[in-house]
């Protein structure tokens, strides 16, 4: 796309420029609230991207996630434009919530519409000013409330170049994921603007793999995307397991949860993964594995009741693979050299 010029709520974008815009979003109980982002410009034309975070107000990993990729001196090298939204959901972060005010969930109440309610007349905002006028966007997410995420990107695999890029940010898991009505990434699907869904971590915490993961992830997307110089001398890819097919485990009775598979172990079918115990007596129920997987997905309270969703796998065809895959979740290749690492000589084509 050629991005000249390129105008964000009335503000007139320039090449080799980086601007801060406060976007008037609706006011709250008669108090002014904005919506704040970052617009870095290259020199040179090309895609239009934006990153997002805390579309939901208690999804805190990406708001670190951002803050860290645009302290980069690697984006000063960029072609095309960048567009950091690090808070979408500026009305729930002050009240660490999911949702807004009314009570409503922005991530399904896309497009918007500037006559409905107070959710409905942010994403309205947030779409016409920011989706709408790009390429592509990168959707920050953690599990919700008291459930953590493996690190895991997840979009259409059907689509040759999202899939492209999803293999390209190097989280451990790919998942297909249908998409949802009213969903900031089917809406915007709708309109010609592809998302890639970076889920990791837990709500209301900052998670120290998870963000570091993300950070890299980013930074080999825009690569990929040709927005910033390839590394000519690189590690092998690291290839991460790609799943079509995930359900949740659900607690069939109620009581005190022991697990024993972890996120990110890889489990068998019919394998026990945990157990729930009566507080008061020593019996004790199963949770089995219903085929094979890899867990992407746990609560984190030991209390559990009846129907309550507990573990979250992903379902696989061969563990052994699986398993070799995942041993690079851990901090050690994390380091930040590896991927802030920028020649001189490399160059984009």
């Amino acid at each position: 796309m050629l991005n000249e010029p390129f105008i964000i709520a009335g503000t007139k974008i320039e090449k080799n420029s980086d601007v801060l815009i406060n976007i008037d979003l609706p006011k709250l109980y008669n108090t002014p609230t904005e919506l704040p982002i970052r617009v870095i410009r290259g020199k040179k034309n090309g895609p239009v991207v934006f990153i997002s975070a805390a579309i939901h107000g208690d999804e805190l990993n990406g708001i670190e996630i951002i803050r860290r990729l645009g302290k980069l001196e690697i984006l000063q090298k960029l072609r095309g434009t960048l567009i950091l939204v690090p808070i979408v959901n500026v009305y729930g972060i002050m009240t660490l919530s999911r949702y807004l005010p009314d009570r409503r969930d922005l991530n399904r109440s896309f497009p918007g519409s500037a006559k409905g309610s107070l959710t409905s007349r942010v994403a309205k905002i947030f779409f016409d000013e920011i989706v709408s006028k790009c390429t592509l966007g990168i959707d920050l997410h953690t599990a919700s409330i008291h459930k953590s995420n493996l690190p895991q990107v997840r979009t259409n695999i059907e689509n040759e170049y999202t899939f492209k890029l999803a293999k390209a940010f190097e989280a451990p898991v790919i998942l297909h994921s249908e998409l949802r009505d009213g969903s900031l990434r089917a809406v915007a699907q709708d309109n010609g603007v592809p998302i890639l869904l970076y889920e990791a971590g837990e709500a209301l915490r900052f998670d120290e793999t998870s963000i570091r993961i993300g950070v890299r992830g980013l930074i080999n997307v825009l690569r990929e995307n040709e927005m910033l110089p390839k590394i000519k001398v690189k590690k092998g890819l690291r290839t991460p397991i790609i799943t079509r097919t995930s359900q949740w485990v659900r607690a069939g009775e109620s009581g005190v949860l022991r697990t024993i598979k972890s996120l990110g172990s890889t489990v068998v079918k019919d394998e026990i993964i945990a157990y729930i115990d009566n507080p008061l007596e020593d019996g004790s129920f199963e949770i089995i594995a219903p085929f094979d997987g890899v867990i992407i997905g746990k609560s984190e309270i030991p209390l559990v009741q009846e129907g309550d969703a507990v573990f979250h796998i992903a379902k696989l065809r061969d563990i052994e693979s699986a398993e070799e895959k995942i041993e690079y979740y851990n901090e050690e290749i994390l380091e930040q050299s590896e991927f802030l690492e920028l020649h001189e000589e490399d160059t984009i084509e």
